[in-house]
């Protein structure tokens, strides 16, 4: 008995894992980078809440904070200048409210 309690309480205990936000899109025009994200936005309590761009090492160039669910607005799309971009290959990388930044990143052609 004392062992299916403990497989039961570790079952909810487990993290509750969505969808990370999925980049469907970034251009560049000039220092504007535009990005498209799509999320299964739920409301306040889970949504897509912001993007990155960042060098191959992880150096951060510059964050786009979104800083509302987009529950009706999918995909959208947002933008960001960034002066003085490195010429170097840089990438974005996407977040949501719940799950942090996730591992997978887009490069940013040019």
């Amino acid at each position: 008995m004392l062992t299916r309690s403990l497989i039961a309480l570790c079952c909810f205990a487990a993290p509750v894992l969505a969808d990370p936000p999925d980049i469907v899109g970034v251009e560049i025009s000039g220092s504007r980078v535009s990005v498209t994200l799509a999320h299964p936005d739920t409301g306040w309590d889970h949504y897509a809440d912001g993007w990155r761009i960042e060098t191959e090492d992880g150096t951060v160039v510059g964050t786009q904070e979104l800083l509302h669910p987009h529950v009706e607005e999918q995909p959208f799309t947002r933008s960001l200048t960034v002066n003085d971009l490195p010429d170097e290959p840089l990438f974005i990388r996407a977040k949501c409210s719940v799950d942090g930044w996730s591992d997978t990143r887009v490069i940013l052609r040019r």
